[in-house]
């Protein structure tokens, strides 16, 4: 199942960036077959359980996920260049750690990766619940506060996305 998914995910994608009309039977072709190599390598690592893909409301929560990551990560842009430009601003690096319950791994790592997108955070590690991450001017030491500064704005809407 997760293969044909997989195939499917990737025939649309290819489609979709190779569009041209009238489609060419050509394209197609090429782009089923290297669909199959896809999904005959990289289907058992795909998803847990991919009908979850097809699931609307998944797809709306993305779509709010957006522009939230952009607000957040031109915020930080912003705070960062702003600390470049006076360099009499404080900056107080360290590492903090944050707890998080997402369990499934693609919520994880997208968790994971926004922390670090977003300029002046950097994940460091993932282990039992917790996140390590590098932050340019930490604000709060303990994991409570540091959770909900860092990660709770992504993690809310991450969950309703993949678990």
């Amino acid at each position: 199942m997760k293969k044909i998914v997989l195939f499917l995910t990737s025939f649309v994608v290819w489609i979709i960036l190779t569009w041209s009309w009238p489609l060419a039977v050509q394209e197609l072709i090429v782009g089923a077959i290297v669909s199959v190599i896809v999904a005959i390598i990289f289907g058992e690592i795909f998803t847990v359980k991919p009908l979850k893909l097809f699931q609307p409301s998944r797809h709306i929560y993305f779509l709010i996920y957006i522009p939230v990551f952009l607000y957040y990560c031109l915020k930080a842009n912003v705070d960062v260049a702003w600390r470049v430009l006076h360099p009499k601003m404080p900056i107080s690096p360290g590492f903090v750690k944050i707890k998080t319950n997402l369990k499934d791994e693609t919520a994880l790592t997208m968790l994971a990766n926004s922390i670090t997108l977003t300029p002046g955070t950097l994940t460091v590690d993932i282990k039992d619940g917790y996140i390590y991450v590098h932050w340019l001017n930490v604000r709060a030491k303990e994991v409570k506060e540091a959770t909900e500064i860092i990660s709770k704005r992504f993690e809310k809407i991450i969950r309703r996305i993949f678990e």
